[in-house]
């Protein structure tokens, strides 16, 4: 930049802002200012030509005049005057006042944009440099009409200066952001992914930024970045702090490029060819070990810089959830945070790991640091931080610890801020119910939580209990005996005189043969407490009552008596006057059998999504992304899912429902919609009768479909638009998968139609059975669709979903393999190493083993091939084999015509990194397939 000469100084203008500060009062200020407007009027209308310098300094003097909140409403065209002047400060100062004052419906904006286009076309890069930044700072759809289509040339041309391209780089981002229909895509964006080539890194770090923005619009247009930016992150991280000397803050080499390419590379999956896959993983653990590394220096503003890139390669980490190393690597960097003095690190630490927990390779890393993430719970000053931990312990929850998760959870509700009160009640209601194995558990726990924070506790919460009870009948009378129990207490929240209302008058006979819980004590107590209830929670008293009425007849007149009294039949209240008259009428009028079907006992619930989990999303806003780490997250957790019931009430005459198989897997499977095409060719086509040609397998998608294999929830398929979620759940041969469709744009997905495609062979072996779902999904929102599966025989092939839909006026169609497969209907047994190896001998015709030796594809890790075989199926025995390095299982191949008994042997040799596998099933086909899928793995 020019230097600027003595003589720019502007003497007027400082003793005109020493003048305005001198004053003593507004009016004084004010007077001030309109003499100076005179003056600069007087001069702009004299008959004598100003030089570039008076413009200047007058231009200045409005400028600061519009800045103290006064109206300009001359001095414009000396401003667009001084666009045309050869001396920098004084085009920088007409460009300023330009950037500031004049608005896109200006007149003068097409001799602004002529003088822009001059000054553009002048190949001076201070002149350059002044017109981006104004095209910058107006970002108006104008601008961008105008010179759209000009900046990316100057951006991509070979004789560009350094400066100018960092300036146009930042300048077209600009106008992206604000007017993305205008900036048109074409040769100059292979061009510019090139940019991250440059020597300079300066332009680099605004190519980065502007290519990340493109790139989520425009997926396949900068793919190519990713091998660049792979290659440039390496160069930055394996280099010394010497080496970046202008762009080395505090000993890190240049963070703020390298936090922007990691941002870069989590707009795509992992990297399909090897070379970069390696380069990049050679990358992130270099990362990961600087972390381990001590500071070379103690200013926070190292560690700040340190930390940043740190957290952005676990980002990338967690993107990609497919290198169980560095996902262990990154949950143990993030437990060193957790106790960390720094209350931003351990902020962080935390949201970084509730996203880790939904990882199948880290959530048991991340388990191990329960112990300080209850700690936090009890010791953290900062709220947000222990709101946090909360999620973390949420996350983090399986069957393993389900019971004491949920106990640290209630103590801290007890004195937890009020404004995560609800969210917490709704995390232990949903944990309580997902991971009950007893479900007398479950009904303590509920009961626990009304009492500890009864005014948090929704009705959703209290709807799922009695769901919960109504479906069980094992827990039915300790539901009845522990509420009873409960309403003992001498101040009962409003919430628990709901749930024992309702649980008593369906199962109050359950315990009536107790003469401290007679039916006569039974009424008396639920009455003490009528009084003091809303008029919602008397109304469902009363529908108690008359259930009573049917299961006690000895009550029947003390009932009779208080729905006579005229507290009832004159009840202020329509709803309960109306109760009280119809119910006594009915007990009075119907017979003993009548009475009997009206108020028969509530039929189970049909199984739907918790209502609990439903708010808790909707509580935490609209995100695709929650419901879909929530799929990710969710192992093989039981679903009681039901609707909301209605009050308990007189009119309760509707059928008895299937009994209730709360997994839903034992309930016959809805019938297909529509029949099947008659064409002899693909498939079952459920949802649309006239599908477009299918897609190829998007790339990726074989990886993908391994990965499954040992695990049934997780992203399936992810790009800038669209995130397909699986959420699965198998027993014996039958099956459920939940599929979520993540709208991850801001526009409407229309005519959105999923289709299942199967062969011929595999439709005869394996039953899909599902519903359309709805064709438009809104900008960040999500679909679900649920596919019931039935294994009737064994089958090789896998089904094929197939995504049409319209985005922007543009056709989309995507296929992906669905991670249906033989090991899914796999139903371990445990057997003691006689007995299985009497059995492996009963299996020794050679059409019945089948054996696999191969290379190790990932690190030999004995935790992972572990979790590996369990994940496959099987039940992995210990102490079976004589060589304790071995890994051997069995298990039972469900389908409906058949059980396949299954054995398998795992020999690892970690000298020669080899496997060999052996598998002995009753039927070889069955063999093939196993080893075929089982091999992938290791």
């Amino acid at each position: 930049m020019p230097a600027v000469s003595k003589g720019d100084g502007m003497r007027g203008l400082a003793v005109f802002i020493s003048d305005i500060r001198n004053c003593k009062s507004k009016e004084a200020e004010i007077k001030r200012i309109n003499k100076e407007l005179a003056n600069i009027r007087s001069k702009f209308k004299g008959d004598k030509a100003l030089d570039g310098y008076s413009k200047k300094k007058y231009v200045c003097k409005l400028l600061f005049i519009f800045l103290l909140g006064h109206d300009i409403d001359f001095g414009h065209m000396e401003a667009v005057n001084l666009l045309s002047s050869n001396r920098y400060t004084e085009k920088q100062i007409g460009y300023l006042f330009i950037s500031v004052l004049v608005n896109s419906n200006s007149e003068l904006i097409r001799l602004i944009n002529n003088a822009i286009k001059n000054d553009l076309a002048s190949r001076n890069p201070t002149f350059m440099g002044l017109a981006l930044h104004c095209i910058a700072n107006v970002g108006s759809r104008e601008m961008a009409e105008a010179f759209a289509g000009e900046i990316p040339k100057i951006l991509v041309a070979g004789d560009t200066m350094d400066s100018v391209k960092q300036s146009a780089a930042l300048c077209l981002l600009r106008l992206y952001r604000t007017s993305p229909d205008l900036v048109p895509m074409g040769d100059w964006t292979s061009r510019v992914v090139h940019l991250l080539n440059d020597q300079h890194l300066g332009v680099v770090t605004a190519a980065t930024s502007l290519i990340t923005t493109l790139a989520q619009k425009n997926p396949e247009e900068f793919k190519t970045s990713v091998s660049l930016a792979v290659s440039r992150l390496s160069r930055i991280v394996t280099s010394a702090s010497t080496d970046l000397q202008d762009y080395t803050y505090y000993f890190v080499p240049a963070p703020w490029l390298s936090v922007k390419l990691l941002r870069l590379l989590q707009c795509y999956p992992p990297p399909e060819d090897p070379a970069v896959r390696g380069r990049l993983t050679e990358c992130l653990e270099t990362i990961l070990n600087k972390a381990q590394e001590p500071p070379k220096s103690k200013k926070v503003q190292h560690s700040n810089a340190k930390n940043a890139v740190l957290f952005e390669a676990i980002s990338l980490i967690i993107h990609h959830d497919s290198e169980p190393n560095l996902l262990v690597r990154a949950c143990n960097q993030l437990g060193q945070f957790l106790q960390h003095r720094e209350t931003n690190l351990r902020y962080l630490a935390l949201e970084s790991m509730c996203t880790l927990a939904s990882s199948e390779f880290s959530h048991e890393a991340v388990k191990t640091h329960i112990e300080t993430v209850t700690n936090a719970l009890k010791t953290e000053r900062d709220v947000s931080v222990r709101q946090r931990a909360v999620d973390l312990l949420y996350a983090m929850c399986d069957r393993s610890n389900a019971q004491q998760i949920v106990a640290e959870m209630l103590s801290y509700l007890e004195t937890a801020d009020y404004s995560i009160r609800e969210e917490i009640v709704l995390k232990v209601a949903i944990l309580a119910e997902k991971y009950a194995v007893d479900y007398t558990w479950y009904v303590d726990t509920i009961l626990n939580l009304i009492r500890i924070a009864g005014d948090y506790v929704s009705e959703e919460v209290w709807y799922r209990v009695i769901q919960i009870v109504i479906n069980r009948d094992d827990v039915q009378g300790y539901a009845a005996k522990t509420v009873f129990e409960a309403l003992q207490a001498p101040a009962c929240h409003e919430n628990l005189v709901k749930v024992g209302g309702y649980i008593l008058g369906e199962f109050g006979n359950l315990i009536a043969g107790d003469p401290r819980s007679s039916p006569l004590i039974q009424f008396n107590l639920l009455h003490s407490k009528f009084h003091l209830c809303s008029v919602p929670t008397r109304a469902l008293l009363l529908s108690t009552y008359i259930k009573f009425v049917n299961l006690f007849p000895e009550v029947k007149t003390t009932i009779q008596d208080v729905l006579r009294s005229d507290s009832q039949l004159k009840n202020a209240d329509v709803e309960l006057q109306q109760r009280a008259v119809e119910y006594l009428r009915l007990s009075t009028v119907a017979s003993t059998d009548i009475l009997a079907t009206v108020l028969e006992e509530m039929p189970p619930f049909p199984e739907r999504e918790s209502s609990i989990l439903a708010k808790l999303k909707k509580k935490k806003g609209p995100s695709t992304v929650t419901d879909l780490e929530e799929a990710k997250r969710e192992r093989s957790a039981d679903i009681n899912g039901g609707p909301e019931p209605a009050p308990a009430s007189a009119s309760a005459t509707s059928t008895p429902s299937p009994s209730a198989d709360l997994l839903g897997l034992g309930a016959a499977p809805p019938a297909p919609v529509g029949p099947p095409p008659s064409s002899g060719g693909l498939l079952v086509d459920v949802f649309s009768d006239s599908p477009s040609a299918v897609a190829p397998l998007a790339p990726g998608s074989e990886d993908n479909f391994a990965r499954f294999v040992c695990k049934n929830n997780g992203v399936l398929f992810e790009n800038q638009l669209l995130q397909i979620g699986l959420k699965s759940e198998f027993r014996q041969n039958l099956g459920r998968m939940f599929i979520f469709y993540g709208n991850k744009t801001s526009t409407q997905f229309l005519s959105f139609t999923p289709t299942l495609i199967c062969s011929d062979d595999l439709r005869a072996n394996l039953s899909l059975q599902t519903k359309p779902v709805d064709p438009t999904v809104d900008g960040g929102a999500q679909v679900q669709q649920v596919v019931n599966i039935e294994c009737v025989s064994d089958f090789t092939e896998a089904p094929v979903l197939n995504i049409q839909f319209r985005y922007g006026g543009t056709f989309q169609n995507v296929s992906v393999k669905l991670p249906i497969t033989l090991n899914k209907f796999f139903q371990p047994t445990e057997m003691a190493s006689q007995d299985f190896f009497q059995r492996w001998k009963q299996l020794s015709n050679p059409q019945q083993e089948v054996q696999n030796i191969f290379k190790a594809k990932h690190p030999m890790d004995t935790e992972i091939t572990k979790a590996k075989i369990i994940g496959f199926g099987s039940a992995l025995l210990e102490e079976v084999d004589p060589n304790p390095a071995n890994f051997v299982g069995a298990g039972i191949i469900h389908t409906k015509t058949t059980q396949i008994g299954c054995l398998l042997r795992l020999e690892p040799n970690l000298q020669a990194q080899m496997y060999r596998l052996t598998l002995r099933t009753s039927k070889e086909t069955v063999s093939q397939r196993l080893c075929e899928l089982l091999s992938e793995q290791f």
